[in-house]
């Protein structure tokens, strides 16, 4: 494939920024972070990709402070003037505040913003444990609040478990249809038992039934912490085929996968992964998805 890759998950940083790379290291689902506890900039992000083809970025949100949400798209927007990277944000906001309007126009005077991130993931085990609840998405004022994203044009980046896609998630969509959701990492795929797998593979054939929600095939190593080229092939043939490749987009995750692997490894894995798809569908995954969902203009 010779034409240019839009990479769709990626973070920057610099640790002064971030209260979880300053303090002593907290549960994430990651594991261990001792190596990236230290400035990520752009310049390293464009070396770690250097010679793969990636010609235009995403940046994601990283848990800034809360009530910094807006320094965290001001400093991105900032790096972009300067190195005309990355190409679109996903910023933050509060969906559980009595009206999130007030916190979107503030983001809504950057140029650069697509959609919005607030990390919903749920799981039994605290180790991987990120919301207070499993339930945030059914709450009347979440709801309401996430409807706004609509009168944005913006997308919602939903980070989910196997165990909340079928139900809360699912009718998230169904109550939203104006909106895009993006649903992070494939759902995040942890348990890997015969029960774990059909449980995910229930949940995503869920919402795959919404046409509004999208996949990025991204973060394949958070649980074993390597880059498994098995692994990965498995999870974008399964999620592939439930949504489409014109509904799956590539996200390196990086720095996170640096904990474990190189870009170009992680590329070549999912290149392999999608080979028996046509050109077109390689297209979609690696390309033209996420041009669609994040406005990412030729």
């Amino acid at each position: 494939m010779s034409e240019p890759l839009i990479d769709a998950h990626h973070h920057i940083w610099q640790q002064q920024d971030l209260p979880w790379l300053l303090g002593p290291m907290q549960p994430r689902i990651f594991g261990p972070y001792e190596a990236i506890r230290r400035d990520y900039p752009i310049a390293e992000y464009l070396d770690d990709l250097a010679g793969s083809g990636v010609e235009k970025s995403v940046y994601v949100q990283v848990n800034w402070a809360q009530e910094r949400f807006e320094d965290e798209v001001a400093w991105v927007s900032q790096t972009a003037e300067h190195s005309g990277w990355p190409h679109a944000i996903v910023g933050y906001a509060d969906f559980l505040t009595d009206d999130v309007r007030p916190q979107l126009d503030r983001l809504a005077k950057y140029p650069l913003m697509r959609g919005i991130r607030m990390q919903l993931h749920w799981h039994e085990n605290e180790m991987y444990r990120f919301a207070a609840r499993p339930d945030v998405m059914s709450e009347p004022l979440f709801r309401r609040n996430i409807a706004r994203l609509a009168d944005y044009g913006w997308s919602f980046d939903l980070q989910v478990f196997a165990g909340q896609m079928a139900a809360a998630a699912a009718d998230l969509a169904a109550d939203c249809p104006q909106t895009n959701f993006i649903l992070q990492h494939a759902g995040m795929l942890e348990d890997l038992s015969a029960a774990g797998r059909n449980a995910w593979r229930a949940g995503m054939a869920k919402l795959a039934t919404h046409t509004n929600v999208y996949v990025k095939l991204s973060a394949f190593g958070t649980f074993s912490h390597q880059n498994d080229p098995a692994h990965i092939a498995d999870m974008v043939g399964q999620t592939t085929a439930l949504f489409g490749a014109d509904r799956c987009l590539f996200g390196s995750n990086f720095p996170i996968e640096k904990l474990w692997t190189d870009y170009a490894s992680l590329l070549a894995a999912h290149r392999d992964a999608v080979a028996a798809l046509s050109a077109a569908e390689q297209s979609a995954v690696f390309r033209e998805t996420a041009a669609k969902v994040y406005r990412i203009a030729d």
